[in-house]
């Protein structure tokens, strides 16, 4: 079992991509493999022949390093393994009992830091919580979440969240039965006429049972320990984006398809130009050899909350300070795709000095709040754009007339113990400062 991200210490057996006889080429997806922090798949890198499986697909909490194959040279003998079992290769070992870095995968601190901020050391301080209680067993096939999941493609299932297609019912036409993006676009509910099942359905509990995964117990365990260990306050402010959407407008028309800017790119390089003129909110709280320190970063990388099939991820777009938009634009569209196909490493999520999450697509969300992501000490949270009708000068000397002005509402939400509220409101006015003078973005 390969470790595919620093804070693995299991993991769970999914689809086998190769099966026994098969060739092996660097590079070949050899297994689905589901982590604490996202499904993945395992890329081999040497060259031979799968001989054996050791571990089937459905096996859960495999230890990093038991034996979970056996792999032989091309020009090696097949057949000296065809009775080896994983007692042959040394026995399946033991997932550690304690698991508190399971936290640690969502963490925007390296859980080997030194500080004892880190996730690791945390968790350590904590009390140990009641041993955790296995439900009875159904008799049934171990299963992991890949396999209680349709085998379906990333693309598919983010559409399937967007239409609400009920995954489970579509019949997938790819490889091996394998749900495509086509089938959830053709996919129509039955007719709601009568049916012999009925009765049986209605019989049944009225509610769905689902099994949390391992990312949503990591983000289920970062979030409440972020909203224990933080004291957040939130500052709001309406800010005008007028400006900003003309010279998008313009950016874009003379681009020539180079690139394409959203409004996201403008607002993640505005909160970078207000952390480098209030450092304070670029800091975080850290407990270094018994020493409290407060860790102003020279840098600001900041992490953009993305929305997978799988639950929330932040990648990180380091450096904004020094970057332009239409780099800033490149990079969060990368980050975006491969992290909604959970093809992020380690240290594109793991880091970060401020955190944005915006919610402005969904024309429903005005305004809201988020929980900062530890041990950085703000977060900012972006609404939708709205119309408003704002008073201006009229051409005749002493009235007023009304314009509309483009609008979205922006919230902090900042940690007291690192960013006193003064602070956090200075922070907001050089933000709000920028985005309604974007001119200044380009200097």
């Amino acid at each position: 079992m390969p470790a595919l991200s620093p804070t693995m210490t299991s993991g769970n057996i999914g689809t086998w991509q190769k099966q026994a006889g098969d060739s092996l080429a660097p590079g070949d997806v050899l297994v689905e493999i589901e982590t604490d922090k996202a499904q993945m798949d395992f890329e081999f890198q040497e060259e031979g022949v799968l001989v054996k499986i050791l571990q089937e697909s459905g096996t859960k909490d495999v230890a990093v390093g038991s034996p979970i194959a056996v792999m032989v040279e091309e020009d090696g003998d097949p057949s000296a393994f065809e009775s080896f079992t994983i007692d042959d290769a040394g026995g399946a070992k033991e997932p550690p009992k304690e698991a508190p870095k399971e936290e640690a995968a969502n963490s925007s601190e390296p859980p080997d830091s030194g500080s004892q901020t880190s996730p690791s050391t945390l968790s350590s301080k904590s009390e140990p919580g009641p041993e955790p209680q296995e439900p009875e067993s159904t008799g049934g096939r171990l299963e992991t979440s890949l396999s209680r999941e349709p085998n379906a493609s990333p693309s598919a299932k983010a559409l399937a969240l967007e239409r609400g297609v009920p995954i489970k019912s579509v019949q997938g036409t790819g490889p091996g039965g394998r749900v495509t993006k086509s089938d959830i676009e053709k996919y129509k509910p039955a007719s709601s006429g009568s049916s012999a099942a009925a009765p049986a359905a209605a019989a049944g509990p009225p509610y769905t049972d689902v099994p949390a995964s391992s990312m949503r117990k990591t983000i289920a365990n970062r979030l409440v320990q972020s909203m224990n260990q933080n004291p957040h306050y939130f500052v709001a402010s309406s800010v005008s984006v007028t400006k900003l959407l003309k010279l998008r407008e313009a950016l874009n028309a003379s681009a020539n398809g180079a690139y394409k800017l959203s409004v996201n790119d403008f607002l993640i390089k505005a909160s970078a130009v207000a952390c480098m003129k209030v450092p304070t909110v670029n800091s975080s709280w850290r407990e270094i050899d018994g020493q409290t320190v407060i860790r102003q970063h020279n840098s600001v990388d900041v992490s953009v909350a993305v929305a997978t099939p799988i639950g929330l991820m932040t990648p990180i777009v380091s450096a904004v300070e020094g970057r332009g938009l239409q780099s800033i634009s490149a990079a969060v569209k990368d980050l975006g795709k491969r992290a909604r196909d959970g093809k992020l490493k380690p240290e594109e999520y793991q880091g970060g000095t401020f955190t944005i999450s915006n919610m402005g697509m969904n024309n429903a969300v005005e305004r809201f709040t988020a929980v900062i992501n530890p041990p950085q000490a703000a977060i900012l949270a972006v609404g939708t754009t709205k119309k408003v009708a704002i008073p201006v000068p009229s051409d005749i000397e002493g009235e007023m007339t009304t314009e509309w002005d483009d609008q979205i509402v922006v919230t902090g939400s900042f940690d007291h113990k690192v960013v006193d509220g003064a602070v956090g409101g200075d922070w907001i006015r050089e933000f709000k400062k920028v985005v309604e003078n974007p001119l200044e973005l380009l200097l």
